[in-house]
């Protein structure tokens, strides 16, 4: 298959998972703006519990992102039964885990506002600050229960997305984040249920949104036949269920331990100085108008291999090349735009004097690590869709270790400083995915998928459906 074919498959697979990555951010920007008017204390309130939920995608990603890439290889090889067992798998772990994390979040939902707030929710002064602690908990009342439907829809979506439709999702998420807006003042202000009101509005958007997901489902012609396989090919639940986990956690593993890296940057910042502390966050969510797109292209990349693999076609290399040149030109556009831009993105932020400063100076400090970062993530979709998830996992884990303890040296030269440790670490990074994928150039007589079965890579015509999915 030619490069403009690949490049034309993976832009088609790309682009919605964006937008759908996108209207997930927004849906907590949109609380957060109606929510305001409560006061500071509701404000933090409702960004705390944003960052919490942020945190336990990396729990459903599991089911997530290990059914998208089974439901792929399964598509790719035309094998009915192994779709229906990869999307059994990817529900029997929703099973597993959703009641732990609702029943077990609301349980401990007053401890858990008192460790994401701190000391700063229990007292304090002016725009409500003491109030953050009850308010918290009271947002947490209605939002860790209603993790379900959250995590349900991460499943629908790592389905659709498993089938090659990744437009649903992004219509899901847009649909979702519509009824938000929406919903917010009438629960906040016309019912005057506050942070509770927000916290209601989301999950019935969601709700709504996750029904016209298993509509979709159902209507689905590959998940229809999939559905009826014959019942002596599908395995047992608790198989199909270790696979699609042996499958996602080290794509979950990865997504957290980036997640925790950022979070213990903060902290590194916070020696600076307040004002630098101000300007990295406000920066951080302007970056996410581009690491999205990288995400976007990881999440094409290991579909379009998945499926590929999945039809006893080797091409690795090929899907590598152009995900290089897409995000390596998305992260070169990144970089050109913070050098000449910076200042307006953080006048755009609403940010001025000391922290406009700093942030434009990290903005335009920042443009190598995002173009490292483009290349790295976006690669590594395809590694994620030929079972080489375990081994980037390891590389991303030392990688956040490695950023930290550079920022930690590097703090006293400011934020630049933080920039260069952050490139630095992505650079070795970079080194080291170079090699996995040198090595795909020259591949052994005999390869394993992404659930230890050894697969040929050599001879794609002996991948026959029994063997694919043993």
């Amino acid at each position: 298959m030619g490069a403009a074919e690949h490049r034309r498959r993976l832009v088609s697979l790309a682009y919605p998972v964006y937008f759908e990555l996108l209207a997930g951010v927004t849906a907590g920007i949109i609380n957060m703006a109606w929510v305001a008017r409560l006061g500071g204390g509701a404000v933090a309130a409702v960004a705390v519990a944003t960052n919490v939920e942020n945190l336990l995608l990396g729990v459903i990603l599991v089911a997530g992102s290990g059914t998208t890439v089974l439901v792929a290889r399964a598509r790719g090889a035309e094998d009915s039964a192994a779709i229906r067992s990869a999307v059994r798998g990817g529900w029997v772990l929703w099973a597993l885990v959703t009641p732990l994390v609702a029943i077990g979040g609301y349980l401990c939902r007053e401890p858990l506002a008192h460790l994401v707030l701190g000391g700063s929710g229990g007292s304090g002064s002016g725009s409500g600050s003491g109030d953050s602690l009850p308010l918290a908990t009271a947002y947490f009342s209605i939002a860790l229960p209603g993790i379900a439907v959250f995590f349900a829809t991460n499943v629908v979506d790592g389905i659709l997305k498993g089938a090659g439709d990744t437009r649903t999702p992004m219509k899901l998420a847009i649909l979702a984040n519509g009824l938000i807006l929406g919903l917010d003042p009438l629960f906040i202000l016309r019912f005057d249920l506050g942070v509770r009101g927000a916290a209601i509005a989301t999950v019935l958007g969601r709700t709504v949104a996750l029904i016209c997901g298993f509509v979709v489902l159902h209507r689905n012609g590959v998940l229809r036949q999939a559905a009826q396989a014959a019942p002596n090919r599908a395995g047992s639940l608790s198989a199909d269920a270790r696979r699609t986990a042996e499958t996602g956690l080290p794509m979950s593993a990865d997504f957290v331990a980036r997640m925790v890296g950022a979070l213990a940057l903060v902290a590194i910042v916070a020696r600076i100085g307040v004002s630098e502390v101000a300007a990295y966050g406000i920066a951080t969510k302007a970056m996410y108008v581009a690491t999205m797109a990288f995400y976007a292209i990881r999440q094409a990349a290991s579909i379009r291999t998945a499926q590929l693999l999945g039809a006893g076609r080797d091409e690795r290399r090929a899907i590598g090349r152009q995900v290089l040149l897409l995000a390596g030109s998305l992260g070169l556009t990144a970089l050109l735009t913070l050098l000449a831009a910076a200042p307006w993105i953080m006048w755009a932020f609403g940010s001025e004097g000391e922290v406009a400063e700093a942030g434009a100076l990290y903005l335009r400090c920042l443009g190598p690590y995002l173009t490292l970062l483009a290349c790295f993530i976006a690669l590594g979709g395809v590694f994620e869709g030929s079972g080489g998830s375990p081994a980037l996992a390891r590389i991303t884990a030392c990688g956040v270790a490695l950023q930290l303890a550079l920022a930690y040296s590097l703090s006293g030269s400011g934020l630049p400083g933080i920039c260069l440790a952050m490139a630095l670490a992505m650079a070795l990074q970079c080194a080291a995915i170079a090699r996995m994928y040198r090595r795909t150039e020259h591949p052994t007589a005999t390869d394993c998928d992404d659930r230890g079965v050894r697969i040929s890579v050599t001879e794609p015509d002996s991948l026959s459906p029994d063997n694919r999915f043993a």
